[in-house]
């Protein structure tokens, strides 16, 4: 079963960046384009949005993250861990593979 974790600096990026609030819903999915070291051709996208039939979820802080059942191949085979970069005052992705 893959996880999906979350530094604490990430989710205050994402209370402060998306104005995201307690009882929120963020999906992550994949969307065409972009860079990904696991899918050539494909990133993650972010949104506010609520759950249809989510595939992976945690909560944090009172938010809700989720990942759709659609777009879990994106993800299969991985833990997905999303952090805070300092410096470079972003969020990013990082994907550990299952053994």
């Amino acid at each position: 079963m893959m996880k999906m974790t979350l530094t604490q600096p990430a989710v205050k990026w994402f209370e402060d960046e998306m104005d995201a609030k307690k009882g929120d819903s963020i999906r992550f999915y994949a969307r065409y384009g972009g860079f990904s070291p696991i899918h050539p051709g494909f990133s993650v996208g972010v949104t506010k949005s609520e759950p249809y039939e989510a595939a992976l979820q945690t909560e944090e802080n009172g938010l809700h993250f989720f990942i759709e059942e659609t777009d879990k191949w994106y993800f299969e085979g991985y833990d997905f861990h999303i952090k805070f970069s300092r410096k470079h005052n972003q969020i990013e992705y990082e994907y550990h593979e299952k053994t």
